[in-house]
């Protein structure tokens, strides 16, 4: 079965928080599967590795035996391709572990796009970021709901703010 991975990592300060996002499309464009989620500080390059890694996992999982890998990360489409040199060692081992898993494939190819066309999931790490972000500020922080006007309302226990 073949499809289309866009995978996308970022990081919040680089390092600092980071996270991933991945959309796993069919042929004809319809979403199979997709993973937003954090994965600890770290570097904006160490993320967009783990996101290919993540999605390439995903991929087999749901059968898929012909991969495209569409990325907005210049240098893991030209590291991964043999283009460029790998210095850090960080990131070598995740190279390693990437390109193990699309040998698993009957064909794989890498495809570096602007950032535009990978939006969804650009969308999936900023998701996974700002929620991380809500969850550490606590439940004081968190987003009102649409009806909320902004007015003080009493709390837990409260007839009034008075009380």
């Amino acid at each position: 079965m073949p499809a289309t991975l866009y995978a996308d990592g970022g990081a919040r300060g680089n390092p600092g928080p980071a996270a991933i996002g991945v959309v796993l499309t069919d042929s004809a464009g319809a979403d199979l599967d997709s993973i937003s989620r954090t994965i600890g500080e770290t570097t904006n390059n160490v993320a967009e590795y783990t996101a290919v890694i993540e999605g390439l996992k995903l991929a087999l999982e749901r059968g898929v035996t012909d991969i495209e890998v569409k990325l907005d990360s210049k240098l893991v489409v030209h590291q991964l391709n043999g283009e460029w040199k790998i210095k850090s060692d960080a990131l070598r081992g995740l190279a390693v572990e990437a390109k193990r898993l699309l040998n698993r494939f009957h064909s794989a190819k890498l495809q570096h796009v602007d950032r535009g066309k990978n939006s969804a999931a650009d969308a999936l790490v900023n998701q996974a970021l700002d929620a991380a972000q809500l969850e550490d500020l606590g439940p004081q922080w968190m987003q009102p709901d649409e009806e909320d006007d902004g007015r003080p309302r009493p709390g837990p226990g409260q007839t009034s703010l008075l009380d």
